[in-house]
């Protein structure tokens, strides 16, 4: 028998993977109102939470601010995108104020929980929030209601010693992105403290969420190594490291590209299965390029780890729709590459 050059490795390849039907959506928004109206196209805050889509972003003219004022008012006739993670009411306001053109990028299930927010106030509930403080979706949430009409709750100890004005009249929703299983204790501990707590009329994780999710707890048991490529600044991405640990993986890893593996750490002799996802943020094209730097030092066997099939899309707006994209743009869009 022929004894291989290169120690083997199994690598167990997550499905679903990468980007979701919303940063689909958002990304394509961007392209297609660069194509419409010539750059520069402005984007209030990061479109997805991914430096690579950024940048790519940024080369074809997408210009990102953070707040509004910094939009020169010579080009107030230029878009103005708003990121898929959804703005509070007072951003579309302060565009309209400013004589700004803009565009909502926010993704459709990020759009839902707000619609259940407002449902939990207008039928007189106390709006509980289960996210995470200062992202960018909790404030957007957070936003569509009066000051003081929402509760965050980031934590069981949160929920343990929430103490409301009106225990009877509650509801909750969600952050998109959340670790289900910890989402649930939260829900638990809270229904158990208040009988009288209403649930969103439907879920608010996302379905993208919870099938990496799954992805990732059916192929984590016995990884020595489990590797999600996503930003330090992307929920949904650290949710699935968290996942990968809980489910049986020795060791997790967040990492951005291929020259964030951490080759000291993976030690030819001890390293036999290495666990691959990808955030909703994530183009596929740096797991491929994962992928080849460990043929470069491994013989790899991919062996897909696959619990769903996703075929949602969600239309970008009416206006848009009559923009064609090219082969380029289009594998720019869907992750594989700069163009």
């Amino acid at each position: 028998m022929t004894k291989l050059s290169k120690p083997p490795l199994t690598i167990r390849l997550c499905g679903p993977r990468g980007f979701c039907a919303g940063v689909d959506r958002a990304i394509q928004i961007v392209v297609l109102a660069l194509k419409k109206y010539g750059a520069p196209v402005y984007v209030r805050h990061e479109i997805v939470h991914n430096r690579y889509v950024v940048e790519g972003l940024r080369e074809r003219g997408a210009v990102f601010v953070e707040e509004l004022d910094e939009i020169p008012p010579e080009h107030s006739g230029q878009p103005v995108i708003f990121s898929a993670h959804g703005v509070p009411k007072s951003v579309p306001a302060d565009a309209a104020a400013r004589n700004l053109f803009y565009l909502d990028a926010t993704c459709p299930l990020v759009s839902k929980v707000h619609k259940q927010a407002m449902r939990h106030q207008r039928l007189g509930r106390h709006v509980i929030l289960i996210g995470h403080a200062g992202h960018p979706e909790v404030i957007g949430t957070m936003g569509q209601l009066p000051s003081g009409a929402v509760s965050l709750i980031e934590s069981e100890e949160d929920a343990r010693e929430y103490a409301p004005a009106d225990a009877d009249n509650l509801g909750f929703v969600t952050q998109t992105t959340l670790s289900v299983e910890d989402t649930a204790g939260i829900i638990d501990i809270l229904q158990s403290r208040f009988p009288m707590l209403a649930a969103p009329a439907a879920e608010s994780i996302c379905y993208a969420t919870t099938n990496r999710q799954e992805a990732v707890r059916a192929a984590a048991p016995g990884c020595d190594h489990f590797l999600i490529v996503g930003a330090p600044n992307s929920s949904n991405s650290k949710r699935l490291v968290e996942v990968a640990l809980r489910f049986g993986a020795h060791n997790a890893l967040l990492v951005q590209r291929a020259s964030e593996l951490p080759w000291g750490d993976l030690d030819p002799d001890r390293t036999r299965t290495i666990g691959l996802s990808a955030g909703a943020s994530a183009p596929e094209i740096i797991v491929d390029e994962i992928i080849e730097a460990f043929r470069e030092r491994f013989e790899v066997t991919i062996d897909l780890a696959e619990t769903a099939v996703e075929d949602e899309n969600f239309l970008v707006m009416r206006d848009l729709r009559d923009i064609e994209l090219t082969g380029a743009d289009m594998a720019f869009v869907n992750g594989g590459g700069q163009g």
